[in-house]
């Protein structure tokens, strides 16, 4: 019997892209999506969500690619650009299961630790969860399964009684090798049928 819901964050209950900071710099999207996919790339920011500081890195990305250094600094100097409110039809959901007293509810993000102080002043339902590991706090991230590890031993959790959400395939895969359900999110309908089969 499921009694523990473990939520990732961005993507999943709140809605944080780069491309909606750099629609904004580039005026044509292919342009975007190389820069996106080639510079300031997925595998870069995840070094800041484990532990790397922004400046650091941004330093890094500088010197490796100067001819970008204007684009790359906006990252993380419009970094709160990237965010634009709760993913559709998430809050409702969250906030169902919250008010049914039946589930632990815990989040388990790969985020930076000198981004999180903007998401805990910008969204007020982080504070609903029973509990949270934040990789870049922990200096450790998804998909290692010792990031899993530390929320399920923090929280005595029975991973046969959790299920976990998360937008990444990658991230869902590494938490089946630990016994968690998990569910790859696509959409707030989606999961909420998912989420009715299993509970």
């Amino acid at each position: 019997m499921i009694n523990t819901i473990i939520f990732d964050l961005g993507a999943v209950l709140i809605d944080w892209h780069p491309k909606y900071l750099y629609k904004k710099l580039f005026s044509d999207e292919a342009e975007m999506h190389w820069f996106l996919e080639n510079i300031c790339t997925s595998a870069w920011n995840e070094e800041q969500d484990a532990g790397r500081s922004i400046k650091n890195g941004t330093e890094a990305l500088v010197g490796q690619y100067p001819e970008h250094e204007a684009n790359i600094r906006a990252f993380y100097g419009r970094w709160d650009e990237m965010l634009v409110g709760p993913v559709p039809g998430m809050l409702e959901l969250f906030k169902k299961l919250k008010e049914s007293g039946k589930y632990n509810l815990y989040a388990l993000s790969n985020w930076s630790a000198e981004t999180w102080p903007i998401a805990l002043r910008e969204y007020d339902f982080l504070n609903w969860f029973d509990g949270l590991a934040i990789s870049g706090l922990e200096g450790i991230r998804k998909p290692d399964p010792e990031f899993y590890r530390l929320l399920l031993d923090r929280y005595r959790i029975d991973p046969a009684k959790a299920v976990f959400i998360d937008d990444n395939y990658r991230n869902i895969l590494a938490a089946r090798e630990l016994g968690i359900t998990s569910i790859h999110f696509t959409s707030a309908d989606e999961l909420a049928k998912e989420l009715e089969s299993l509970l």
